[in-house]
């Protein structure tokens, strides 16, 4: 079995019972797990009487698949009135289905280990409460075992490449994480700056061949290609605007392409947070004409958004305070140290797009953090529900896997638009 690492940010975790996976995740089974619920004696249990336990999600094109069955609150079939999981409170957690066992961890793949890494989406992984994280570890195995069964290909994967065509060893695809997230730790800077600095260095790689073009003399690795990226990223620094204000507000059609993936990472299609704009097609379609004007009020994609104005999203806003900045520098460091911005677990995106994708969530963050505001949540907790809105579709909503989504990312890198975003919602 390939080991976990645990990363060097500090991080903490534990289940604080809010139920909130519970009650907003449609959870996928096997037919093995289906097996096994079905023998755990629920028929016997009055409540459940008569009650399906599973949903049919699919058809005859995408192919038939189960997830466990939600009551007309939103609550899983499973979940009791104290907020626990029947199944874990009467079998354990190793009764459960593999996708509530794992979350909110992340494994990720990493040639000859998994790096262990945590969805903000859950609302105790943003707030940092409970243990640290490599006290986690031990469990984490059991998860990554279970999923080296179940995905045999992720067993000494290939490295995810840097750009189409472009392959470098694995060793080296974590030295350039590390002075990513090296660059993003730098507290002394605002984060907004930091990630411009991240992609000003990002343009200047792009074109370079670090596998040396085919030719092993020529290629850049171990320890030089970490003293090139570190005078790079100091190059990069060097030649961006060391204030937001002094970048170039967004064009009108970058703010056009941003609000519609904007309106992607708000939206919630199934739980309690569903928003009554999700409801049918009309409503979407509509919706989305609406984020393409961006004028008048927001629609409803998410329950959580209600009553602000498309101008209050775009009004001017304080900076991040130094408790948001912190959260979102551990979340940015996280999502980088973990490799949850590219390859496999970001729609197969190479490490560079990956990066710019991740790049995106932070205007989307200043945007939705401006709606919360609006709505009358303190800076601090508006910051905390727009980064947990983001993490919950980041890399999981397939609507930003679909190739209309990807050209609109790399429109808005062309063109020069990524950094204006990066510095007009995150001032």
């Amino acid at each position: 079995m390939m080991p976990v690492r645990s990363l060097p940010v500090v991080q903490n975790w534990d289940c604080a019972g809010c139920s909130a996976c519970c009650r907003s995740y449609h959870i996928p089974v096997s037919a093995e797990e289906r097996r096994r619920i079905e023998s755990q004696g629920w028929e016997n249990e009055s409540d459940l009487k008569g009650m399906a336990y599973f949903a049919q999600d699919g058809g005859w094109f995408t192919g038939r698949s189960y997830r466990l069955n939600h009551r007309a609150d939103g609550a899983c079939v499973f979940l009791g009135a104290d907020n626990r999981c029947r199944i874990h409170a009467k079998f354990g957690s190793a009764a459960k289905p593999l996708a509530c066992r794992i979350y909110p961890f992340l494994l990720v793949p990493a040639g000859d280990h998994w790096r262990l890494g945590l969805r903000y989406a859950c609302p105790s992984s943003a707030k940092g409460e409970g243990r640290p994280l490599a006290d986690h570890v031990a469990e984490a195995r059991e998860y990554a075992e279970a999923l080296e069964v179940n995905t045999p290909g992720a067993v000494h994967s290939p490295p995810v490449p840097l750009r189409r065509g472009q392959v470098v060893p694995w060793a080296d695809v974590l030295r350039i994480v590390a002075v990513i997230s090296k660059i993003l730790a730098e507290e002394t800077k605002p984060l907004e700056y930091r990630w411009r600095k991240v992609l000003a260095l990002s343009a200047l790689c792009r074109d370079l061949k670090l596998d040396g073009g085919g030719d092993a003399k020529k290629m850049v690795t171990g320890g030089r290609l970490s003293e090139m990226l570190s005078v790079l990223g100091e190059a990069a620094g060097e030649e961006i605007p060391e204030s937001p204000d002094d970048m170039p507000r967004p064009s009108w059609v970058g703010r056009i392409v941003f609000r519609q993936m904007a309106a992607v990472y708000a939206r919630k299609d199934h739980g309690i947070e569903k928003g009554r704009a999700q409801r049918g097609p009309a409503g979407r379609i509509l919706a989305a004409m609406r984020f393409a004007g961006g004028a008048g009020a927001i629609p409803k994609v998410n329950s959580l958004i209600g009553g602000v104005q498309f101008r209050q999203a775009e009004s001017s806003e304080e900076p991040f305070r130094a408790d948001s900045s912190a959260l979102l520098t551990r979340y940015y460091r996280m999502k980088v140290e973990s490799l949850q911005f590219c390859g496999p677990t970001n729609f197969e995106l190479p490490l560079w797009d990956g990066l710019e994708s991740l790049a995106m969530t932070f205007p989307a963050i200043g945007w939705l953090r401006r709606v919360f505001a609006a709505s009358g949540l303190n800076r601090d907790e508006a910051t905390r529900q727009a980064l947990r809105m983001v993490d919950d579709n980041f890399g999981f909503n397939k609507l930003l896997g679909l190739g209309r989504q990807k050209f609109a990312l790399k429109l808005l890198s062309s063109r020069g638009e990524l950094p204006k975003l990066v510095a007009w919602y995150g001032k």
